[in-house]
């Protein structure tokens, strides 16, 4: 523990830093002048650069700087006691205060990130380091670790060893900041059948934002030269901006592409709008949403489809797959008893949540959030009040999974006098238990390794799609027909952008499925001819390597030189 206290000494008035049984003067013998030479260091770079204070002394040397420069400078200094006794900051005019970026952070990590943030928001010039050897004395381990960053980005010009013109080749070079998202292997495997050159740096739970994920892209960045980084629902992008800061200052592009619902991750990154930023997103009602969040460049990308894993080829089921009509899916039962519970939610939010998820279901617009604000202001401030983003975003995720089971349940009773076969979690026996006729229930089918060879085998694949995407569709609606399945989906009306009317059938309301049922189980040929059509489609505009290349030709386009 450090403790300080004024002092008098031939050299006039002092400060002594008491540690144990050791006594360090902040002047010292040299005393006001000797501290003025600290701005040497800044001088001598010619006033280039952003000067920063490690430690501000008595105020000497910020008088000095203020004299001779007129530009930003920072000043780090934790121990806010010290501060007290000697008013250091008093000496900088008052016209130049407005100039001074203060840092007061105990944690050397915290201080760096801001000075990041400060640098970029003044050109990227070099971070000048003027030390104070008194706190280098009391506290080696904060100040000496800032000395060595500092002094080691004042002299390695890292930045112009890694900033160069992007896409100047007609195939790019990609960073593919990989997860356990399971759609990341889709594009992974896309990228290798285009011959581009994608190189993997994979984000673990606990390394998000953190150094050694920072380290393997820097280490990335100077060895291949990619011309953009793309990574799945922001995976990898911190909350504080500090990943998103780094791309900038690399002038690296980031493609951000959703593909789950981006109203319920994107408002907790209120500091991640860059202009080195693309947001891609399946859903187009979303673009306009995420343009007035404050994203410059936000275009619609709908999903896709990996014909070589859905194939009609891939027929390799077991017997009791084989189905007249199927539903694969998830009760939603669970998952959103399981996001109330871990919240923790007060009554206030739990006793309306039944309704309000009813009425979000029958409701046009897209986003909980702005749902919630317009017909239940009240609830609304409730949600808010919590100040807490996590709990926000819990609440909005359980109505939107909440209103696709009240719809899923809808749906799938129409179902059941044609004696459907369910795969989905054990929840459907639940919300189904009432029911007089019975599905038959299989287990939960694994993505890649299940439901490739199940939609071969079925002859009507329904669908009804999650409420998260009101306009858009589903990975259904391409995964059936490249496996040459039929499937008879909800109309969405973003399909038609997708499908012509001879190629994909779908209902309008619930209530229209049971005769949509009845007549394609009766019409087999008009039912086959569907499928070959839809299929010859999807193949020929649907697949994951066609989106790659219309998201890398966007990418192009903006950040080309």
């Amino acid at each position: 523990m450090v403790r300080f206290e004024a002092t008098t000494t031939e050299a006039g008035l002092d400060i002594a830093a008491l540690t144990g049984t050791r006594r360090i003067l902040m002047l010292g013998a040299g005393g006001a002048q000797r501290e003025s030479h600290i701005v040497d260091a800044f001088v001598s770079n010619a006033l280039e650069g952003l000067p920063v204070f490690l430690g501000a002394g008595m105020g000497y040397a910020l008088e000095a700087l203020c004299a001779c420069y007129h530009g930003s400078f920072a000043v780090v200094e934790k121990e806010t006691d010290l501060s007290n006794l000697t008013h250091s900051l008093d000496k900088i005019p008052a016209d130049r205060r407005k100039d001074l970026l203060l840092l007061t952070a105990t944690d050397p990590n915290d201080v760096l990130r801001d000075l990041t943030h400060w640098q970029q928001a003044n050109g990227q010039k070099r971070l000048i380091p003027l030390i104070h050897p008194f706190y280098q004395r009391i506290d080696p381990a904060f100040y000496g670790t800032l000395r060595k960053t500092l002094e080691a980005s004042a002299h390695f010009d890292f930045w112009s060893k890694v900033k160069h013109p992007r896409f100047r080749t007609k195939k790019p070079c990609v960073l593919l900041l990989t997860s356990k998202y399971f759609l990341m292997g889709e594009l992974v495997e896309a990228c290798q059948a285009l011959d581009i050159d994608a190189h993997l740096v994979t984000i673990d739970n606990d390394t998000i934002g953190q150094e050694d994920f920072v380290k393997s892209i820097l280490q990335a960045v100077l060895t291949i030269k990619p011309d953009c980084c793309i990574t799945l629902n922001h995976m990898g992008i911190d909350r504080e901006g500090v990943l998103m800061d780094l791309l900038a200052r690399l002038e690296l592009p980031l493609a951000s592409w959703f593909v789950d619902n981006p109203h319920l991750i994107i408002h907790l990154y209120t500091k991640c709008i860059s202009p080195w930023t693309c947001l891609f997103t399946f859903d187009e009602d979303n673009v306009k949403t995420l343009l007035d969040f404050g994203f410059p460049h936000v275009f619609y990308l709908p999903l896709g489809t990996n014909p070589k894993r859905f194939t009609p080829k891939n027929n390799k089921a077991p017997r009791d797959w084989h189905a007249k009509l199927s539903f694969v899916g998830n009760s939603m039962l669970y998952k959103v008893g399981g996001r109330l519970r871990s919240a923790h939610f007060p009554p206030s939010l739990t006793l309306p949540f039944q309704t309000v998820a009813k009425d979000f279901l029958e409701s046009a617009e897209p986003s909980v959030r702005t749902y919630l604000a317009e017909h239940h202001p009240s609830l609304f401030a409730t949600l808010n009040a919590l100040n807490d983003s996590e709990a926000e975003l819990a609440y909005e995720t359980a109505i939107t999974w909440q209103a696709t089971r009240l719809y899923r349940q809808t749906c799938i009773k129409h179902l059941l006098p044609f004696h459907p076969t369910i795969a989905g979690d054990p929840g459907w026996k639940i919300d189904l238990a009432r029911e007089p006729i019975q599905p038959l229930y299989l287990p939960e089918m694994n993505y890649y390794a299940d439901l490739p060879r199940f939609y071969t085998c079925q002859d009507i694949s329904f669908n009804c799609t999650s409420v998260q995407m009101k306009g858009a569709v589903n990975q259904r609606v391409f995964d059936c027909p490249a496996s040459g399945g039929f499937v008879l989906t909800d109309w969405r009306k973003q399909m038609d952008a997708l499908f012509t009317p001879n190629e994909m059938v779908s209902y309008r309301s619930p209530e229209e499925i049971p005769d949509c049922i009845r007549f394609y189980q009766s019409h087999e040929s008009s039912r086959k001819a569907f499928a070959r059509r839809a299929r010859k489609r999807v193949l020929s505009c649907h697949t994951w390597q066609h989106r790659v290349q219309s998201l890398l030709a966007t990418m192009r386009s903006i950040y080309g030189q």
